[in-house]
């Protein structure tokens, strides 16, 4: 386990009774370095949306755990979130929550010049991703997508 991973797992142990006495659900929780400053960032979720108020008392709440436990020995900015309308699809719990849902597929190489993909998603596995598009069904190996998110429409 890299040192990232390390630090997003036991975040996430430490979220978890958070998020549960207010009345959330954890949706991701990530680790980045993003030009000279370390991120750590946990999305929440409930059916009806998080508002501001839900960020607020899970941030201090979280902010206060981390800094009883103090596993990070970097600097770091805490954001807690939510993971939006156009959420990232990283996890396959994630997946399984959106099957039948409209995603956009963005490559890393192009397929027929084309690098972005929109369509229902029907299906996954640990090797492909399956959307059903007016052309009909279309799968994508996993390594070949840089990012899967909902599409959403104005």
């Amino acid at each position: 386990m890299s040192r990232r991973e390390d630090y997003e797992a036991k975040t996430e142990a430490l979220l978890k009774p958070i998020a549960e006495a207010n009345g959330v659900s954890i949706y991701d929780v990530e680790y980045v370095k993003e030009g000279s400053d370390y991120y750590l960032r946990a999305f929440i979720d409930k059916p009806q949306g998080v508002n501001i108020k839900d960020c607020e008392n899970v941030s201090r709440a979280l902010s206060d755990a981390l800094d009883r436990e103090d596993f990070i020995p970097d600097s770091y900015i805490l954001e807690v979130s939510s993971p939006g309308l156009g959420r990232t699809l990283k996890k396959d719990k994630h997946l399984q929550a959106s099957i039948g849902q409209q995603v956009e597929i963005r490559l890393f190489k192009p397929i027929d010049k084309c690098r972005e993909f929109e369509g229902k998603l029907t299906g996954f596995d640990r090797e492909s991703v399956t959307i059903l598009q007016e052309e009909g069904a279309r799968s994508f190996p996993r390594s070949d997508i840089a990012l899967i998110r909902l599409a959403f429409d104005f």
